[in-house]
């Protein structure tokens, strides 16, 4: 603690006398300065001790007073000390009324107290503080550290809300919490998501003291940028009661540098992991399941052992772009999976992303969240779920997926949906729709002189399967007359209707004139 008034009045070898402002001896004292300028305030600073002879004040003058007094108090002066015996045997009645009307403490000086004797103790004071703030700080330092090599991420966070007797919120680069000190703090974290979202568009390091959309909770937060690049890699949030001070401080700058250094993976490591998740991809897709396996280990064995889905996304456009946002997938997928103990492979190509994640797990849960986030220009194709034998189905899957998201302008497609589904918006294809055009155009050129109903006869008698009874009975028409109709339609197009192909090309054009779009 830095040194008060009330530390200065009980230091036995100064000697010092309240006189007034008893109630206010608690205030920490920044500096004890010493000026008989009948109006020192442009030279105060806030948090001073000031130590006058009276030399060149009017002391007695209470109008005077009132002003010199009110001047101090205003500009943060704590305390004012004044010397007896030297201009004035006492403190006169003026500036001591003045004093107590204020609320400024004052505090007579005997004439064998020097001030430099109180400068002295004042500078002693604050060193002690600052030594002892340092030495905390780097105890902290050091039990942080422990915590984070030994324990991990929320040891460290638990460890930091003890040294600033508040608390400490993790946040991964999604924006979501990931580890939270005191128990209770996750609830709390969580309401400055919006806040952590803001940070992260900041280039790190950068850091922000929000307000408190609670006012219950009265606490001040200051949120800490994570990583070394240009992309913000995650949050710490530290709450407390009052501005942290120079111990808290120094707990808090360690806490950044060692978070930063557990989530920020050096670059070679990442190539490193990159290349490996190739490899195990391509063979993978080759058919080499063993071989997969054996190089796959520890790092990714886990994710081959269950059923997992294969995710393919891209994003045209600008190369920068694309690979930002392409980027962001991957940490969220992988932010994802890090957080429930999953295991995820992920392998960047050049305008492309692709993922190997367990079915059902947070990862995928992640990506169909990010695909549908608002301002998102990546396309996602999603396979089935299966396992290493089925690796090269399961890419050609996801594959097939992605060409009908970008075919609909959809941002997901999922290949269980396509298959679970009818081919009919398949058919929603310019080319297919130009084949359908104009494979039917003749028979709606005929049906526009009003000479006949080729188009709908024709409908309803493949709808019917050729069934000429119930196709006429659905026309209301006589079965000859739809006998005659389908002759014509015969003559007119030049082809068979007895081949089934020609069959399933017209009864898909007719489809594809009237698929809806998308």
């Amino acid at each position: 603690m830095p040194p008060t008034l009330a530390s200065l009045v009980q230091h036995s070898a100064l000697k010092l006398t309240v006189r007034a402002g008893h109630e206010h001896l608690d205030r920490p004292v920044r500096w004890a300065h010493v000026s008989e300028l009948a109006d020192p305030v442009p030279y105060m600073e806030g948090g001073e001790l000031l130590l006058i002879t009276a030399m060149k004040l009017d002391a007695e003058d209470p109008q005077a007073m009132r002003r010199y007094v009110r001047r101090l108090s205003r500009a943060g002066v704590v305390g004012l000390g004044f010397a007896i015996g030297v201009t004035y045997d006492t403190v006169p009645d003026a500036l001591l009324d003045a004093a107590r009307e204020e609320g400024l403490p004052l505090l007579e000086v005997p004439r064998r107290t020097p001030f430099l004797a109180i400068s002295k103790e004042v500078s002693a004071a604050i060193s002690a503080d600052q030594y002892r703030a340092v030495t905390a700080g780097f105890e902290a330092q050091r039990e942080l550290t422990k915590a984070a090599l030994f324990d991990g991420p929320a040891a460290l966070i638990a460890k930091l809300a003890a040294h600033v007797e508040g608390w400490a919120a993790l946040y991964d680069t999604s924006g979501a919490v990931v580890a939270a000190a005191p128990d209770w703090a996750a609830r709390r974290a969580a309401r400055l998501t919006a806040d952590v979202a803001r940070l992260r568009e900041r280039t790190a390091p950068a850091s922000v003291v929000v307000g408190d959309a609670d006012e219950a909770s009265g606490d001040r937060v200051e949120l800490q940028s994570l990583g070394t690049g240009r992309r913000v890699r995650g949050a710490l949030a530290v709450g407390t009661g009052a501005p942290l001070g120079t111990a808290e401080r120094y707990a808090v700058h360690s806490a950044v540098a060692l978070l930063t250094l557990t989530t920020e993976r050096s670059r070679s490591l990442q190539a490193a992991e990159q290349r490996l998740g190739a490899a195990i991809l391509r063979m993978l897709l080759s058919g080499q399941q063993d071989h997969a396996r054996a190089v796959a280990g520890d790092l990714y064995g886990g994710l081959l052992d269950a059923p997992f889905r294969l995710v393919i996304a891209e994003r045209g456009g600008d190369a920068d772009a694309a690979s930002a946002e392409l980027g962001a997938l991957a940490e969220t997928m992988e932010s994802a999976a890090a957080r429930c103990g999953e295991t995820v492979l992920v392998v960047p190509e050049a305008a492309r992303l692709v993922v190997l994640a367990a079915d059902g797990g947070e990862a995928v849960a992640a990506c169909l969240a990010h695909a549908g986030a608002e301002g998102e220009e990546v396309v996602i194709g999603l396979s089935a779920p299966a396992g290493p034998i089925a690796a090269a189905s399961a890419y050609k899957q996801a594959e097939q997926a992605l060409s009908v998201a970008r075919r609909r302008g959809k941002p997901l497609v999922e290949h269980e949906d396509l298959v679970a589904g009818s081919v009919l918006p398949l058919l929603a294809d310019d080319a297919v729709r130009a084949f359908a055009d104009g494979m039917l155009r003749a028979l709606y050129e005929h049906d526009a002189t009003g000479r006949g109903d080729l188009v709908a006869s024709l409908r309803a008698w493949l709808s019917r399967h050729g069934q000429w009874d119930a196709a006429a009975a659905d026309l209301g028409v006589h079965r000859h007359t739809l006998r005659y109709r389908m002759r014509r339609v015969e003559e007119i197009l030049g082809r068979s209707l007895d081949d089934p192909d020609v069959r399933m090309e017209l009864w898909l054009a007719l489809k594809a004139t009237s698929a809806p779009e998308g």
